[in-house]
């Protein structure tokens, strides 16, 4: 694993939280708005497990719905609970903003 995708993984739930706070989505629409963003190193696979286990933390909740071609899909939402952890995400986002951007100042 390159030093990108280290640093990915440990943000990558926050990101996933930030992207279904403002929409209900599925995971294949996910993990399109995550390439959107720039984060094009994600594969559609690898973000499964994480939305297994956020749900089971009960910070998401996944639906099933008729989809207008094809299948049903499974469309995740944040609980009370996912929106707490993404306001503590975003907080400690900023905290590690703030001081890696003091470290740089420094250099």
């Amino acid at each position: 694993m390159d030093n990108q995708s280290q640093l990915l993984k440990g943000i990558l739930e926050g990101c996933i939280l930030l992207v279904i706070s403002r929409k209900e989505v599925y995971g294949y629409e996910l993990s399109e708005r995550l390439h959107q963003a720039g984060l094009t190193m994600v594969k559609e696979g690898s973000i499964y497990p994480v939305l297994a286990r956020m749900q089971k933390l009960k910070w998401i909740k996944g639906t099933m719905k008729p989809s207008p071609s094809g299948p049903n899909r499974k469309y995740y939402k944040l609980t009370s609970e996912g929106e707490e952890a993404l306001k503590q995400f975003e907080e400690n986002w900023d905290d590690i903003i703030g001081a890696v951007s003091q470290l740089k100042g420094e250099v």
